[in-house]
């Protein structure tokens, strides 16, 4: 090799040494700020043993039918409350009291959950679900996270556009998706226009009582209703609906729905339809009090929106309403000040189905596009003025300036956004913390488990100027909308309280009995640590004699008043079982159609002797 080559090698050789100095040194230091970036982020969401998260996060379990209960910021998920589906693990709808609530039904689809209020803040007392595939509405008593009452609702068409609740939770309000003829007539699709109806129900619901009535119904047009949303302070008498579907169409809606370049924002004075079904100016059908607001002044009206909307939501003083157009990249923002101008001076443009429609340039603010955002769908809200809007097509978060409309900060998000929720963030007095995205698709962001991928939420801290994305975790099956609300605002009960005139409760030993009513056997026990008691003057006192064919029922009573000690009741091979929590009394009622001993134990661990929890069930043949 010459001189000449071996100084250029070794020229080469430096200079390539001092690229990779570099390189590597720039290396580290991005290295050095990544680890200090995520350790940033993990200190955010660490809840140190012994502490507790600020915030519940009430999350619709989709077509699952439950709540998923999440600790945030630490996303853990806390627990799943059965509301509109069989629970073998508590034995929900197995029970006699669970079992008869459900009516018969085996599945729910649980979109929007809405948490009670009291003066347009959320009070943590009870939360409300929807049930779009069977036409129920739920009531969950927060105290102790279970269902106390579901209600089926006549006449509707799956009641997807709600739940949401007015502002003292005078009403739970389901607007239904799906028009279909009253009193569940039937009609040809060719009389659409004519013998469809959209409805909304206005429920109320005793928190003494704890049980639903149907106050009325509203009738309405055959569009499409989709998430709606109650009016706040000085809009707290009227509700607004987004619509879609304004062309009527009955047969492949991904295009003959989609038409029109407007579609409908509907708003319904509810304090004047109040006062009208008071005075009598309702038609009973199918058992419910059915008003047409159409039939008086004043109490309807509509407004045009970008195409194929999907949701409207209130801002926080409830002075304006905010639309998006999932068709159409942008959000509107319309003021309630203008829009009860307009109706004052009767500017109306059009009337669509015997709607008045308000001129769409009197009560709009403004139009916020930011570029490139795609498909924006719902608006949540912080503490400072700011909107934020998922965008399912950009798959990405939106901040933006209410008053302003000027565009802030956009974060990704993982992947395809559908709702999203904030801190207290469609309450009157929003946190401004935290915002979790809830997505439709996860793709590969978590270890594969097949070809069916779990659904994901991205946590997003929102204090600051800037957004930052903090964490993805999996979720199935799909979730569709969440509240956060503060803990301070939940009052749990860890035991359920005593009662001796509790209708077949049984507190004392001595006191538990079977008694013979005809085919008919009442089972008055107890479950402690660690034993069944069915009969304390047997002289096998955890077994249960009966005769094939009877009718069989179990009053079991948790005598332990300690938190956290669960029995569980099962009966082998009679696919049965069920929880009692400290201090409650369940009922479980079958019929003993298989002759032959069953062994009954307890399927909840509870103590060091739960293996020994047992009693037999003997089913003397015919």
């Amino acid at each position: 090799m010459t001189t000449k080559r071996i100084i250029s090698a070794v020229l080469g050789i430096v200079a390539g040494l001092l690229v990779a100095v570099v390189f590597f040194a720039d290396f580290n230091q991005a290295s050095e700020n990544a680890s200090g970036d995520l350790k940033s982020k993990a200190e955010k969401v660490y809840v140190p043993y012994g502490e507790l998260d600020e915030y519940y996060m009430m999350s619709s379990g989709g077509h699952s039918g439950q709540l998923f209960v999440y600790g945030i910021p630490s996303m853990r998920k806390i627990r799943t409350v059965p509301i509109f589906t069989p629970d073998p693990a508590t034995g929900y709808g197995y029970s006699k009291e669970t079992k008869e609530m459900l009516g018969g039904f085996t599945w729910g689809d649980f979109h929007h959950p809405a948490i009670s209020e009291t003066a347009g803040d959320y009070d943590g007392e009870f939360l409300f679900a929807n049930d779009v595939g069977n036409n129920r509405v739920a009531a969950v008593d927060l105290s102790t996270f279970t269902t106390v009452d579901i209600m089926s609702l006549p006449n509707m068409g799956g009641p997807h556009a709600g739940v949401f609740v007015t502002e003292n939770t005078e009403y739970i309000a389901l607007p239904t998706r799906f028009a279909r003829p009253l009193d569940n007539k039937y009609a040809d699709l060719d009389k659409y226009e004519e013998e469809y109806k959209g409805v909304v129900s206005m429920t109320t619901f005793d928190k003494e009582t704890k049980k639903f009535d149907l106050a009325y119904q509203i009738v309405l047009p055959p569009w499409s209703y989709d998430l709606s949303d109650a009016g706040k302070k000085m809009s707290g008498d009227w509700i607004v609906m987004t619509t879609y579907n304004s062309e009527f169409a009955t047969t492949n809606l991904e295009i003959n729905a989609s038409q029109n370049d407007r579609d409908y924002i509907v708003l319904v004075n509810w304090k004047k339809l109040e006062e009208e079904v008071a005075a009598g100016n309702y038609h009973d059908v199918n058992g419910a009090k059915m008003i047409d607001p159409r039939d008086h002044k004043g109490a309807i009206y509509a407004v045009p929106v970008a195409k194929s909307p999907h949701g409207v939501d209130v801002t926080p003083d409830g002075t304006r309403y905010i639309a998006a157009g999932k068709l159409a990249p942008m959000m509107t923002v319309f003021s309630f000040e203008k829009t009860f101008e307009a109706i004052e001076k009767e500017d109306f443009t059009d009337e669509k189905f015997g709607i008045p429609v308000l001129s769409y340039e009197s009560v709009m603010e403004r139009e916020v596009d930011p570029p490139g955002a795609l498909g924006p769908l719902h608006t949540q809200f912080d503490d400072k003025g700011n909107a934020y809007n998922t965008m399912f097509i950009s798959s990405e978060i939106v901040k933006w300036n209410i008053e302003t409309g000027e565009v802030i900060d956009r974060t990704p998000s993982y992947f395809s956004p559908g709702h999203a929720a904030a801190a207290e963030g469609d309450t009157v007095s929003p946190d401004g913390k935290w915002l979790v995205s809830l997505n439709k698709i996860s793709k590969d962001n978590f270890l594969s488990v097949g070809p069916s991928h779990p659904e994901s939420m991205d946590l997003i801290d929102i204090s600051g100027e800037k957004m930052e994305h903090i964490m993805a975790v999996p979720v199935d099956p799909e979730p569709h909308y969440a509240q956060i609300v503060h803990r301070d605002k939940i009052k749990t009960v860890t035991v359920y309280e005593k009662d001796e005139n509790r209708e077949n409760s049984v507190w004392k030993q001595e006191d538990a009995r079977v008694e013979r009513k005809g085919d008919e056997v009442h089972v008055y026990g107890i479950a402690m640590r660690s034993r069944f008691i069915f009969d304390a003057q047997s002289d096998r006192p955890d077994a249960v004699t009966v005769k094939e064919g009877d009718r069989v029922f179990f009053h079991l009573t948790n005598i332990d008043l300690d938190q956290d000690i669960t029995h569980g009741f099962g009966i082998n091979e009679y696919d049965l079982n069920f929880e009692v929590q400290p201090g409650q009394t369940s009922t479980l009622e079958f019929v003993a159609d298989k002759a032959g001993v069953y062994p009954i134990y307890c399927t909840n661990f509870c103590s060091a002797l739960h293996q020994e929890m047992s009693g037999y069930l003997l089913v003397e043949p015919k």
